[in-house]
């Protein structure tokens, strides 16, 4: 189900036949580093994934993680949506990419439309991003998207703390 279009890309709901995407990204060396290990081993741990984090979410909050295809080939590049984790008081904004789309302006063309749909039709008036201290793409990404830093905050996974970003919108 498509849930928001940009002029090159198609942002719409994961299915359980898109384990194999999900079972590349989660396991590229950026997302294990970056992100967490969700211990997707087979393609079957990656429809459960799937199931249990991404449908699950739609089903709770209406929005979650969404697909990003690309409008010319119908290439799945990578994943961007929302997110409301039970750590962090705010909805925050969550993103990846396969290795081969990435520096592309794909990540900030599917942000930029997220933003603005949880802006505008969820009326969120505040969107966070969490992202480790040494991942300096994430967070020039989330710079150019006018996100500012806050504070230094407790990862939602065991590791080192994360930094904490915030946009704020006009009423």
């Amino acid at each position: 189900m498509t849930v928001l279009e940009t002029p090159r890309l198609t942002l719409r709901r994961a299915t359980v036949e898109d384990h194999a995407f999900i079972f590349a990204l989660v396991n590229d060396p950026d997302w294990l580093r970056f992100i967490s290990d969700k211990g997707v081993k087979t393609e079957a741990d990656a429809r459960d994934y799937i199931q249990k984090a991404l449908l699950a979410m739609y089903d709770r909050l209406g929005f979650g993680l969404y697909l990003v295809e690309r409008k010319s080939d119908g290439a799945v590049v990578g994943l961007c949506g929302l997110i409301k984790r039970d750590s962090l008081e705010d909805v925050d904004l969550g993103f990846a990419f396969l290795p081969q789309f990435r520096a592309q302006g794909y990540a900030r063309e599917s942000s930029t439309a997220v933003l603005d749909y949880g802006n505008k039709i969820l009326g969120l008036k505040r969107i966070v991003a969490i992202t480790m201290p040494e991942n300096d793409s994430s967070i020039r990404l989330l710079e150019k998207l006018g996100f500012k830093y806050e504070k230094m905050v407790k990862a939602p996974t065991p590791g080192p703390d994360d930094k904490l970003f915030a946009i704020d919108f006009m009423p």
